[in-house]
């Protein structure tokens, strides 16, 4: 399976709470739910057809957590069927349990697991936001995929994608698109390390 990362972020590059004020307040995060005013039906559009490329998902504790509480009564949602029914993968190292089936725990050497996982045949393992797990996964070279949606809106603050110290990581541009809400559609595949040269004319 292909590893594919979905996250929505921020112009200077935030990924945390975009969903809501409460999704995610840790580290005194108090300037949630920035990506709501921006979704439009071209979006719901747009995150059905990646569901549907699906074969499992793949996230972190927190997004877990998320989801496994909200998503199993949300029958009528036209998403539910795709999340409650497909194989999920969870990295954790606390997690005991994980009562939203099916899934399993990832512990230890998470990126030995997940190259395990993807291993198996299917078309996609996709990760959901999972920042802290995507920056993990991005440096192990593990990631084959990016699909970030970007709302035209600057937080000022809370955890990014993309923070200083990062794992350098080449790619390229295999789509780009804009809905009606203003949100910019980018999708890149990852080539390995990044390439450098220098401006300028020849000596």
């Amino acid at each position: 399976m292909r590893l594919v990362l979905q996250t929505f972020l921020s112009l200077d590059g935030v990924y945390q709470g975009p969903g809501s004020p409460e999704e995610d307040t840790s580290d005194g995060f108090t300037r949630g739910g920035w990506l709501v005013p921006h979704m439009d039906e071209e979006f719901e559009r747009r995150v059905g057809t990646w569901l549907g490329t699906a074969d499992a998902f793949l996230f972190g504790r927190r997004t877990y957590e998320n989801f496994a509480r909200d998503w199993p009564r949300m029958t009528d949602h036209p998403f539910a069927d795709i999340l409650n029914g497909l194989p999920k993968y969870v990295a954790s190292h606390t997690l005991t349990r994980a009562d939203w089936n099916p899934t399993t725990i990832l512990s230890g050497d998470v990126p030995a697991q997940v190259a395990e996982v993807k291993r198996q045949p299917g078309r996609e393992l996709q990760i959901h936001g999972c920042g802290r797990l995507a920056q993990s996964l991005l440096g192990a070279g593990l990631i084959d995929e990016l699909r970030l949606v970007i709302a035209p809106v600057v937080v000022g603050g809370g955890r990014r994608l993309f923070p200083d110290g990062g794992a350098p990581a080449g790619l390229r541009l295999l789509s780009n698109s804009t809905t009606p809400g203003g949100l910019a559609i980018h999708v890149y595949e990852t080539t390995g390390r990044p390439e450098y040269g220098t401006y300028g004319a020849e000596a």
